[in-house]
């Protein structure tokens, strides 16, 4: 197995994180005998520091030569003056465009261990398991024409998707819908925006050829509403691109923090993976920052692109493995200060029982 994996750790806690996601990575390698090459170049406000720009050509050219990117985080309050296109995120929307993944996949997991963690009852999250398909290419935040007339005091976006568009991405829906527990539900605003109409309409056309696989519809409204009464009705969510953003962020409460959450976005030349959380400048540098949003991204990287399945669920393993023993990040502690830990020690100890698990692996191998 080989794999090029260029690492952009981007801004505020993005290089903190996205090294112990690394290190995780460079185990499995050592251990498993694979061959991952591991490039690093700028990206958002880092790369606008050294290259004038969001996202370097350099760094592009890396990302399309390689099989895998992985990001850490972008975004900085020191660039907020500067025009939209021209600021550390316009850098990942311009790296997703030219990579051309669609498909963002968000999972947003129930942890045992932290259901006390959630504002949520226990019983409420305990059990919860979905993952969000969110179109990442099209909707409000590409549709053109777009404009801001700061002389006349207004300003305005467009949300346009075609048929082809929705179509792709329900296919990834209903295709991963199939390996879990068969039910996709497909969240719009139908009953007010015509995009929603067509969106409705073509994902109910591709759920004719996956009659396995059972389809409702929600508006978008319902569905935060039901997010957080029951959670554990939904399987696969399939949603535009803002919906999704804002949807898969207010599933955080099920994981407990928004540094518990991965992410994945496939279908195009590379796949790019990146935790979800953003870069977090206020506590950028301290040591305090929970890993393990990115090192479950890694575990994602395993599973989508380097095909690796039981090294994946190794790695997610050995989070849990670690929550159940009690050690917390800042953000997980909840007042508990006994068993907080810090990032890299957090790192650390996921790290130390990933090879666990595979000397365990190994071990019965060998018998």
């Amino acid at each position: 197995m080989k794999l090029k994996i260029l690492v952009a750790a981007g801004d505020g806690i993005g290089p903190e994180v996205t090294a112990e996601a690394v290190r995780i990575l460079e185990s499995v390698a050592e251990f498993g005998g694979y061959d991952f090459e591991f490039r690093h170049a700028p990206i958002g406000g880092t790369a606008i520091k050294v290259h004038g720009s969001p996202l370097p050509e350099s760094t592009l050219d890396a990302a399309l030569e390689s099989d895998a990117v992985l990001l850490g985080a972008v975004g900085s309050n020191e660039f907020n003056a500067l025009p939209p296109n021209r600021r550390p995120e316009a850098g990942l929307l311009q790296l997703r465009q030219a990579l051309g993944g669609f498909a963002n996949l968000r999972p947003s997991f129930a942890w045992p261990a932290l259901c006390s963690n959630s504002p949520l009852r226990a019983e409420v999250v305990n059990g919860a398991d979905i993952l969000f398909v969110r179109e990442l290419l099209g909707g409000l935040y590409f549709g053109e024409p777009r404009s801001w007339d700061r002389e006349a005091g207004s300003a305005w976006n467009t949300m346009r998707y075609t048929r082809d568009e929705v179509i792709r991405v329900a296919r990834v829906a209903f295709e991963l819908a199939r390996a879990r527990r068969n039910k996709v539900t497909s969240v719009d605003k139908a009953n007010v925006l015509e995009v929603s109409q067509l969106w409705r309409a073509t994902v109910s056309e591709i759920a004719t050829q996956y009659p396995d696989v059972t389809l409702e519809h929600q508006y978008v409204d319902a569905c935060a509403m039901h997010l957080m009464n029951t959670p554990r009705n939904f399987d696969v969510v399939l949603t535009e691109n803002l919906f999704g953003d804002i949807l898969s962020d207010e599933a955080a409460v099920i994981t407990g923090s928004l540094g518990m959450l991965p992410s994945a976005t496939i279908g195009g030349q590379v796949n790019l993976y990146e935790p979800v959380h953003g870069s977090a400048p206020d506590i950028a540098g301290k040591g305090i920052a929970n890993p393990l949003g990115a090192i479950l991204t890694a575990a994602m990287v395993l599973r989508h692109s380097a095909k690796l399945e039981q090294d994946a669920q190794a790695v997610e393993t050995s989070v849990r493995k670690v929550l159940e023993q009690g050690y917390r990040t800042a953000d997980l502690a909840r007042g508990e200060t006994r068993m907080t830990v810090s990032t890299q020690e957090m790192g650390r100890l996921v790290y130390q029982s990933l090879n666990e698990i595979i000397d365990r692996r190994q071990a019965m191998h060998a018998v």
